[in-house]
């Protein structure tokens, strides 16, 4: 009940203008998200770079209903991918894109909008060294996802995917990505999503993942492995094995600010990880869903609201 609570307050646009307003950057918000600004984003990576990992990094921001925002959304990535490439990071980082920042959600040139937008993330990452992977939302704009996935690829084929375990088609999604050169996430999924179309309860979510593992490590593409469970850690690593893959063949994801010593401990053994990082002022939604991934931290969250007042 609480995790279905807290990614209801996720969409709250009330509980979150009360949220924003309360200097909470000392306390939990910081743990899960370095800063609100390019440079901060910047020095985050090189200190992961610097330990081993690597980083792909999300400008947080989703739902955009406003063409200028979507405008400035993008400006953003092209920033950082200038920063990145300056820094000598490139080949350590990549970035993630919500298509619902860049304008996929506006009424009629949503798809087309998008999609150029996305168009201009990817040559500018081409032209530093690095790619672009497309972070999926909410089941609603799955197919609209998939759908900028295979235009993109055709002028960047490198641009990744990401799939949500605990969605029904996932798996069926999965063998039709799992070819040569298809570089794709595999998350369990974040959002609240009726049980018509995804799993509710967390061992169908966990079957669902392995299943999907099974298709991707046997496939020709790129699995990313993003999950922090010591288990389907354990099992990707055995599949990578029963598959004939060799480290960065396939590669570890997690999110920054959490299992940092597992992170570590992986890429010491040899694995390639890389650490999800996001930031920007936009960080309640993304906050939120990590509570609600987590909801023990939920006290330490409310205890830093209560000390800032």
């Amino acid at each position: 009940m609480l995790r279905q609570l807290l990614l209801l307050l996720s969409r709250s646009h009330r509980v979150k203008d009360v949220v924003t307003r309360m200097p909470v950057s000392s306390g939990l918000v910081t743990r899960y998200v370095p800063g609100e600004h390019t440079e901060q984003a910047v020095a985050a990576t090189q200190v992961l770079a610097d330990d081993g990992l690597f980083v792909t990094l999300d400008f947080l921001g989703e739902d955009t209903l406003d063409e200028a925002q979507a405008e400035a959304t993008v400006a953003a990535y092209l920033d950082l991918l200038q920063a990145l490439g300056s820094a000598g990071l490139a080949r350590h980082a990549e970035v993630s894109v919500k298509l619902s920042a860049i304008g996929q959600a506006l009424p009629e040139v949503g798809a087309k909008l998008s999609t150029e937008n996305g168009r201009r993330i990817c040559r500018a990452a081409q032209m530093v060294g690095t790619t672009v992977t497309l972070d999926m939302e909410d089941h609603t704009t799955t197919d609209a996802t998939l759908a900028t996935l295979r235009e993109l690829r055709k002028d960047f084929p490198d641009t990744g995917a990401v799939l949500q375990a605990y969605l029904h088609r996932t798996e069926s999604d999965c063998r039709v990505l799992a070819h040569e050169g298809s570089r794709v996430r595999l998350c369990k999924g974040a959002y609240k999503e009726p049980e018509e179309v995804a799993f509710q309860e967390r061992h169908e979510v966990d079957k669902s993942y392995v299943r999907c593992l099974k298709v991707l490590m046997a496939g020709s593409g790129y699995p990313m492995v993003a999950t922090h469970d010591p288990r389907l850690v354990k099992i990707a690593s055995a599949l990578a094995t029963r598959n004939g893959r060799t480290p960065g063949s396939y590669e570890f994801q997690m999110l920054y600010g959490i299992r940092a010593e597992e992170q570590k401990r992986l890429a010491d053994a040899g694995e390639k990880v890389r650490v999800y990082l996001p930031y920007g002022d936009e960080w309640y939604g993304y906050l939120m869903r990590r509570l609600a991934e987590r909801p023990q931290n939920l006290s330490f969250f409310l205890r830093s609201l209560v000390s800032q007042k």
